[in-house]
């Protein structure tokens, strides 16, 4: 069973900075590949980031590269959201996901969720 808990979201005035932790837990093959995805009511969730243990190559979308940065800890199993120079279009519910079965921005391609964390950029 794969256990996901996300944590750090608040929030910020426009250009400030959120650093966003998922702690994981279950099965290395469930957790080689850990997602970011956020969520705005009334629109489909979107990749923002994600890791995976076999490569060191992230990923990025193109909204955030440059300004997010995922990065693991894997003797804590713990994936991180480094979030710089927010922007009100960043406000969403942000959600770490595990156990990716295709395409990294794809969240149907992600067969385990965490609860959410909300995160608010004021302009």
């Amino acid at each position: 069973q794969v256990q996901l808990v996300e944590s750090g979201g608040g929030s910020v005035e426009a250009g400030g900075s959120l650093r966003l932790s998922c702690a994981a837990s279950g099965s290395p093959q469930a957790l080689n590949c850990l997602g970011w995805f956020r969520q705005v009511p009334g629109k489909e969730r979107e990749g923002v980031a994600a890791t995976c243990s076999h490569t060191s190559i992230p990923y990025y979308a193109r909204s955030v590269n440059g300004r997010f940065t995922v990065s693991r800890d894997n003797a804590k199993n713990t994936v991180y959201l480094q979030m710089n120079s927010l922007k009100p279009e960043d406000t969403a519910m942000y959600y770490c996901a595990a156990e990716l079965l295709g395409d990294w921005y794809n969240h149907r391609h992600y067969k385990y969720w965490g609860q959410g964390t909300p995160d608010a950029v004021a302009s």
